[in-house]
């Protein structure tokens, strides 16, 4: 492969030994990027729809009611352009949004399709979301949906990675109502639960591998940090999205549902069974 964007051989060899379920690191190379400088990112912010950024003071314990968090008093733009000094946590979402992000996004998972197909198959819903942090900012501890690479472009942080499958962690209920639409992905953190973490840190031109659902928290290094997180679904990641909405429905019946087995495991009957049941209650709706 020539004219490398962001993912080497050593990145493609490193990602095979870990792809989907261990958290591992890589290196990239997209530390040079244009469109990820801290003045480029400003002018984006200021682009983006109001929705696609979500932004409030970093100074924040690990684990944090998203209803408590407190916002910093500044504008998207202004907030990007004084991070070094303004205490704040930001991050910019589905900024494949603007044509130059989506080409980059797109160009990077690219890169990586030969280790990714055969063992998950074509990548679905491609989504990037930039970082930008101030010193010392801290990202409480939650779960997210997408298999995932960070790359850290600037400053360093520590990401905090857990068990995908500790229920402990993350409860049966928070993950469905997580799929419902009524959970944050902040999830509820206990002292007890930091012996269970691994810790990774992340400097200029290297990244990380976090598996589907596996619980983590990030906390920020002395100096402004940028990160770049690009995600995919598979059809397994979205099977046991599925999987967790079926639960959901059984446990309304009064029972007690195992939980989606982890990959590669399946979960297709489940999800084939909500699916149809969504789709007749969109037909009901819509009749």
């Amino acid at each position: 492969m020539t004219d490398i964007l962001a993912f080497d051989d050593a990145s493609r060899d490193a990602l095979a030994a870990a792809y989907p379920e261990t958290p591992a690191p890589l290196p990239h190379r997209l530390l040079a990027h244009p469109l990820l400088t801290l003045e480029s990112l400003a002018e984006l912010g200021a682009r983006l729809p109001a929705k696609s950024v979500e932004y409030n003071s970093g100074t924040l314990p690990i684990g944090v009611d998203p209803a408590a968090t407190p916002g910093n008093g500044l504008g998207i733009e202004e907030t990007i352009r004084s991070i070094e000094e303004n205490g704040s946590w930001m991050v910019l979402k589905n900024v494949e949004q603007d044509p130059g992000y989506a080409a980059l996004l797109n160009g990077a998972l690219a890169e990586i399709v030969p280790v990714i197909d055969p063992v998950t198959g074509p990548m679905d819903k491609l989504e990037a979301f930039i970082f930008v942090s101030s010193p010392n900012a801290v990202t409480p501890f939650h779960f997210d949906p997408e298999h995932n690479i960070l790359l850290q472009i600037r400053g360093s942080k520590t990401m905090t990675v857990f068990p995908a499958d500790d229920a402990e962690l993350a409860s049966h209920y928070a993950h469905e109502a997580f799929h419902r639409g009524e959970h944050h992905r902040n999830l509820p953190w206990q002292e007890a639960f930091g012996a269970k973490g691994q810790a990774f840190t992340l400097t200029p031109g290297k990244a990380i591998h976090v598996p589907v659902k596996a619980p983590h928290w990030v906390q920020n290094g002395p100096e402004v940090s940028i990160s770049l997180s690009v995600t995919w679904r598979s059809d397994w990641s979205l099977e046991e999205a599925d999987a967790r909405l079926a639960n959901h429905y059984l446990r309304k019946l009064g029972l007690d549902p195992s939980a989606p087995g982890r990959f590669p495991q399946r979960n297709r009957t489940k999800a084939i069974a909500h699916r149809a049941y969504a789709k007749a209650v969109r037909t009901i709706k819509g009749a």
